[in-house]
């Protein structure tokens, strides 16, 4: 049965570089990531880069790129009973951008930014999630755009928080703050209780 894993962390916990190293292993399954490579994506990227964007317009442009990304290459990739992973996902959006519209005119950020999914988006089946403090984010991160700031993390931190406690079953804690190898070695071990026994063994080579 075709699964949708995500990997989720703040800015430098080292999602990227998984992501990278797992391509070398799994080669059927499909990687992808959020913001992605589409026109959707690249506005997304022209605004992260955008001190003067409006928060709650840069919302809807993340939005709408999760939109295409859903049915440009997420649900043809499940349907056709491929094994997605994916660098972002929808838990980035809310964690990130429910961060951004604290203290706005948005009742309860959060809440707001997860019904505006609830029609359209798909739940992933497991997310892995690279916990790591926003100093040592930021450190590794170069604090290269807005959302690479400690003051900022540290709420969207809180928001990730949130979403653990309200769904612990679906999310993996790996302590990103590991040396790489020992991030691999438990993201291995992780993918194993998700992956069928056969695709699990792909590991040994990692």
């Amino acid at each position: 049965m075709s699964t949708l894993i995500t990997l989720e962390g703040l800015d430098g916990s080292g999602k990227s570089t998984i992501c990278e190293s797992l391509q070398n292993i799994l080669p059927e399954v499909t990687f992808t990531r959020e913001p992605t490579d589409s026109w959707y994506g690249d506005l997304v990227t022209e605004s992260m880069y955008n001190d003067d964007a409006d928060s709650l317009a840069e919302l809807f442009l993340f939005t709408a790129d999760h939109a295409a990304h859903l049915s440009r290459v997420i649900r043809p990739s499940l349907a056709s009973g491929t094994t997605v992973i994916s660098d972002r996902y929808a838990d980035s959006r809310f964690a990130y951008q429910a961060a951004a519209l604290d203290n706005s005119r948005i009742d309860a950020p959060l809440e707001y930014i997860q019904s505006i999914h609830e029609p359209f988006s798909r739940r992933p089946d497991a997310t892995i999630y690279l916990d790591i403090d926003p100093e040592t984010a930021v450190t590794r991160a170069g604090a290269t755009n807005k959302f690479e700031r400690v003051q900022y993390l540290e709420r969207v931190a809180t928001q990730y928080e949130q979403l653990i406690a309200a769904e612990p079953t679906r999310f993996y804690r790996v302590d990103a703050t590991q040396s790489i190898v020992d991030v691999k070695e438990d993201v291995n071990t992780i993918l194993r209780t998700i992956l069928d026994d056969e695709t699990s063994t792909q590991f040994d080579e990692w």
